[in-house]
């Protein structure tokens, strides 16, 4: 059983790794909007944003102490998985879009250990 001092150390992890990802992900947007093509379809459009607000969410979600973070954090580890693998689909050498889906997969992982406290 995980003592309250261990659960607040991973959940300020988690807190920092979506703050991280929501920032990258919302710096993406216009970066890929200026690369054109696929990178400004619709649907990987849709893909940021939703990382970007599953991570805003998580962290609100954990910063107010919401019994319900751990549903959010589920979530959102779904949207950085989704987001990394669109990332590195697309990303074709694009360094900001590879460290995009590092970031993007980093939160995925703590989001999941912090689903499953």
């Amino acid at each position: 059983m995980m003592d309250n001092h261990d659960h607040t150390i991973d959940m300020t992890a988690c807190i920092a790794a979506c703050t991280e990802c929501h920032q990258t992900c919302l710096q993406m947007i216009p970066h890929c909007l200026e690369m054109g093509g696929e990178h400004a379809s619709l649907n990987h459009q849709r893909v940021l944003m939703d990382c970007v607000e599953a991570c805003q969410t998580s962290a609100n979600f954990m910063l107010r102490g919401s019994q319900m973070h751990a549903r959010t954090c589920a979530v959102c580890a779904e949207a950085c998985e989704r987001c990394a693998s669109d990332c590195e689909r697309l990303a074709d050498g694009d360094e900001m879009m590879l460290a995009c889906a590092a970031t993007c997969r980093r939160c995925a992982s703590e989001c999941r250990d912090m689903a499953t406290m």
